[in-house]
């Protein structure tokens, strides 16, 4: 396995140097045409309706993307990614395809927490950000009329590690200290490109590195690694690209098969001539495919209506 990841694990370090640094020396454009980060950065941002704290550090805070109308509005919470890492990535990062749902009629609760790199982040920090993160948007969903009874989580790359451990928080073991007395209940859960088993992330090579994983979980995997937690009783959705050098492409169905056999609905969707950046990027295919998943989960008919 560490034979197979190696090479995997060097692309990525570079892919990420290169999200990092964007903007100040962009790298050439990929040799096999799948988009890079510059291409994604490099556009205008758009900007959420309002941004809302759920705690007292700077980065205890998110985004609402608010459509037009009276609602009640879908509601998608969504999960950035970076490899649980501030200085890689923080929310925005996901502003493009927020700004997209908004247009489609879907609100969007796109959350920060603190990363590995910053003070309170890794175990528990990191999580309890994110899950209190997600209950806030039950406290503003009255006063923004938020439709909360088809909740999709929806996580990019280790937001989708995320996205996929929120909708299973109520499974947390008792005393674990990230388990809370009424979490957000989350109805469907979407990675995109995601590292969904910490466990599988900590004996392999990949694109965020073992210590990394190491760092973010302190060696508790009970509570961390969402397999730990099946049968999650929510329907969950892995959308990958065949041609991702971060996140492996096994790392999808090594997921998906164990999820399975405790029970869970679990589906894989892998993307011919994607990579990592497309599945954010508003004018790809596969972001066509999360969209449709997405509506789907919502119960959308064209135009916002419920069925």
């Amino acid at each position: 396995m560490r034979q197979l990841f190696k090479p995997l694990a060097l692309a990525a370090a570079l892919a990420l140097a290169g999200l990092a640094m964007a903007a100040e020396s962009p790298p050439p454009a990929d040799p096999h045409g799948l988009m890079t980060w510059p291409d994604l950065l490099g556009r205008p941002r758009p900007r959420p309706t309002a941004t809302l704290h759920y705690g007292g550090d700077p980065l205890q805070l998110a985004d609402l993307w608010l459509p037009a109308g009276r609602g009640p509005h879908p509601t998608v919470l969504m999960v950035h990614g970076g490899c649980w890492q501030t200085g890689i990535a923080d929310r925005t990062i996901m502003n493009w395809i927020a700004e997209d749902l908004r247009r489609r009629g879907i609100a969007v609760w796109n959350i920060d927490y603190r990363g590995i790199d910053r003070p309170g982040g890794g175990y528990p920090g990191t999580f309890r950000d994110a899950a209190a993160a997600a209950d806030a948007l039950r406290a503003h969903a009255a006063e923004y009329r938020l439709d909360l009874s088809h909740l999709v989580a929806i996580g990019h790359s280790a937001g989708g590690h995320l996205a996929l451990w929120l909708a299973g928080r109520h499974r947390l073991p008792q005393g674990s200290p990230l388990r809370s007395a009424d979490p957000l209940r989350i109805h469907a859960a979407i990675s995109l490109g995601g590292l969904p088993d910490l466990e599988e992330a900590a004996r392999s090579e990949n694109g965020c590195g073992n210590e990394v994983v190491g760092r973010l979980t302190s060696g508790h995997f009970a509570d961390t690694s969402v397999p730990r937690l099946a049968p999650l009783g929510v329907p969950q959705l892995l959308i990958n690209g065949r041609e991702d050098r971060i996140i492996p492409v096994a790392y999808a169905e090594g997921y998906a098969a164990p999820m399975r056999a405790a029970g869970d609905e679990v589906r894989v969707r892998m993307l011919e001539r994607t990579g990592h950046v497309e599945l954010i990027a508003p004018e790809t295919a596969a972001w066509a495919a999360a969209v449709e998943e997405i509506e789907g989960a919502l119960q959308m008919r064209r135009g916002g209506a419920r069925r």
